[in-house]
């Protein structure tokens, strides 16, 4: 038969048991939530990584992407990230960038002198997929009026706007004049994976230069 003090000491000891149980709990529960949180993370990171592969892969064999159906393919690869076409929780940006030599400074610019983007990496192509609201480019932003509906800049305009020039790629790499590198980037944000008080406003971002 059990006696009276040998269950009032099970008693004690489960009561133990479950204020132990609760403190742990509070910090178990957060770290546990942004495991989670971090492995979903890194899964929309990877997602987002391909998107910018296969949109700067495209974009270097000079596929149109003003056109709608174009952007449709970026589209799909992105599905579940939550972008449409012309807006959403994604963008992706489409950059061609050239270095202006001697050679590039073409009439009214006709000589080095009188360029003023003379040995600057310019922009000569912008495309944007997605919710443009979202963010800027890295490598800058020419201005909207210099930028053709389908994306292109012309040389009058690369050449003299100083909205045009990279600002931020000799950092990354210095082209020989006349080359050109092609750079896609992409964002989204990951709502679904903010964890208030603790991680918020999250996004993914990769970017690829070809």
């Amino acid at each position: 038969m059990e006696t009276r003090s040998a269950s009032s000491r099970r008693r004690a000891t489960q009561g133990s048991s479950l204020v132990e149980f609760a403190l742990v709990i509070v910090f178990l529960v957060p770290i546990l939530l942004g495991i989670f949180s971090i492995g979903m993370s890194l899964t929309m990171s990877v997602q987002a990584s391909v998107v910018a592969r296969d949109a700067g892969s495209m974009f270097m064999r000079y596929v149109d992407f003003s056109q709608s159906s174009n952007k449709a393919l970026i589209v799909r690869i992105a599905r579940g990230m939550g972008m449409t076409e012309t807006g959403g929780n994604g963008t992706v940006i489409l950059t061609q960038i050239l270095r202006i030599g001697a050679a590039q400074c073409v009439p009214p610019y006709a000589n080095t002198a009188s360029c003023p983007n003379f040995n600057q990496h310019v922009i000569t192509r912008r495309v944007i997929i997605g919710n443009a609201t979202l963010t800027t480019s890295t490598f800058g932003t020419p201005a909207t009026s210099i930028v053709a509906a389908d994306g292109t800049i012309s040389a009058a305009n690369y050449l003299a706007d100083a909205t045009a020039r990279a600002t931020a790629f000799d950092s990354l790499m210095i082209l020989g004049d006349g080359e050109t590198a092609f750079i896609s980037e992409a964002y989204f944000l990951t709502p679904n994976l903010d964890m208030p008080g603790f991680r918020t406003n999250t996004f993914v971002y990769q970017r690829n230069i070809f």
